[in-house]
């Protein structure tokens, strides 16, 4: 067998094993980032528990932002592969829903099953960006995505008719964007022990009853 031959048929399998090896660094930064924090978090420690070297972890993903970012998008997304929030089928579908009501229900459904995976890394985030100017930049980053995914919700609401005459668009991506903080689910779900589908009925009714002209209708 050629060297062609034989790097053409390893290199599936070494591709394989460094995703999983990323995979591994990622689980175990965001495990401790969750438990320890930011700054008590150290690229030792992710290495450590990752069981790969130190300079493995800053080979195959990074620094310690790098890994909360990726940590991140992958905890929104629920997976490692690359498409964007707004081009998953659950969201693309929520969007086209006929009903004012029926898109903000989905959107709290939607929601609710990516706060459960992002809330804690969500609030090492905004703690560590009280201090880090790079963690600063990185939680500009992603609450700016965070207001254009609630803007294009409010915009699927306006084209239906069903935004409340008295709010600006800017208002209403504000209420939209406040309402769906992460750390609202950490309080209620993680501190005060609600249940998901109690946390997903008070979204749901909080984003009719501030958004829609008629909160009630379905």
């Amino acid at each position: 067998m050629s060297d062609s031959v034989k790097r053409e048929y390893q290199s599936p399998l070494r591709s394989a094993q460094a995703q999983a090896t990323r995979r591994r660094i990622v689980a175990a930064a965001a495990d401790l980032f969750v438990s320890s924090g930011f700054a008590g978090t150290s690229v030792d420690a992710i290495a450590d528990v990752a069981g790969v070297s130190r300079k493995t972890v800053f080979t195959a993903v990074g620094g310690k932002t790098e890994l909360l970012a990726l940590a991140l998008d992958w905890a929104v997304a629920g997976d490692d592969v690359p498409v964007p929030l707004a081009a998953r089928p659950d969201v693309i579908a929520l969007l086209g829903l006929p009903r004012p009501g029926a898109v903000l229900d989905a959107w709290a459904a939607v929601l609710t099953d990516i706060d459960a995976r992002v809330d804690g890394l969500f609030a090492a985030l905004e703690c560590a960006a009280a201090s880090d100017e790079v963690a600063r930049a990185l939680f500009d980053r992603v609450s700016a995505q965070r207001r254009e995914g609630a803007a294009a919700v409010v915009d699927a609401v306006a084209a239906l008719g069903g935004l409340r005459d008295e709010l600006s668009r800017s208002e209403a991506v504000d209420l939209a964007a406040l309402f769906t903080e992460p750390l609202l689910h950490r309080r209620l779900v993680g501190a005060r022990g609600w249940s998901r589908r109690r946390f997903e009925t008070w979204l749901a009714d909080t984003l009719r009853r501030q958004l829609l002209s008629r909160p009630d209708s379905r």
